[in-house]
């Protein structure tokens, strides 16, 4: 009987194989890029709004402190999108011509809300408390980036789980003392590990295991 396969058949096998767990690892690769980037998480991607708010202008430019317009952010699980009042207590008074804070007077006037794009989006499946954040001092640039240089409001870190064990597993790498959570461009007075291991102890940040388990985050 004469051979089914050419001798070189099992070199083409051995080949194939080998080939195929490249194949398989580049794909994965591409992947993982691909969960990370900018088309996927949406980073660096400016949102289309119904008033062209600029925080470099509000924070870095006039100095307001976060908590003028997101009021809850101390003692609520989120951080409120703040009313038309809040924003005529001084459009009320200058820029009352400018065509651009028209939806601003009309929303005042009607008593209909703006319907503001919210940027920092987190899944349904996800329980964040944004107080809790700031009462273990963690400041708003950490997550947020550097707003006061945002001409309009963009996503600075992916909000992917990666992201967020980074610091819950060594949180005295971000943790700051509670009176500078929303100073923008913050630098530790000292050595962030020594300040950051007594805020740990200070603030009773629980430990690595415990900020890490699926139930802290996934209820």
């Amino acid at each position: 009987m004469s051979q089914l396969f050419h001798h070189g058949a099992n070199a083409i096998a051995r080949f194939t194989l080998f080939g195929a767990v490249f194949v398989l690892a580049f794909a994965g690769w591409i992947f993982m890029q691909l969960d990370s980037s900018a088309w996927v998480t949406r980073v660096t991607q400016v949102r289309q709004q119904p008033i062209p708010f600029s925080h470099e202008h509000h924070v870095g430019g006039l100095g307001l402190d976060c908590r003028y317009c997101h009021t809850s952010v101390e003692t609520s699980s989120f951080a409120n999108v703040p009313p038309t009042k809040t924003c005529m207590n001084c459009h009320s008074q200058i820029w009352l011509a400018s065509s651009t804070l028209e939806p601003v007077r009309a929303s005042f006037r009607t008593g209909n809300s703006i319907r503001w794009v919210r940027v920092h989006d987190l899944p349904d499946f996800v329980y964040f408390n944004h107080g809790i954040h700031i009462d273990k001092g963690i400041g708003c640039e950490s997550c947020h980036g550097r707003v006061d240089l945002m001409p309009l409001t963009l996503q600075q870190n992916t909000l992917q789980m990666s992201w967020c064990l980074d610091c819950h597993r060594q949180p005295e790498k971000f943790v700051r003392p509670r009176e500078f959570v929303t100073t923008m461009g913050y630098h530790p007075d000292g050595d962030q590990q020594e300040i950051g291991r007594r805020l740990v102890k200070q603030y009773a940040i629980q430990d690595a295991r415990t900020l890490t388990s699926c139930n802290t985050c996934h209820r």
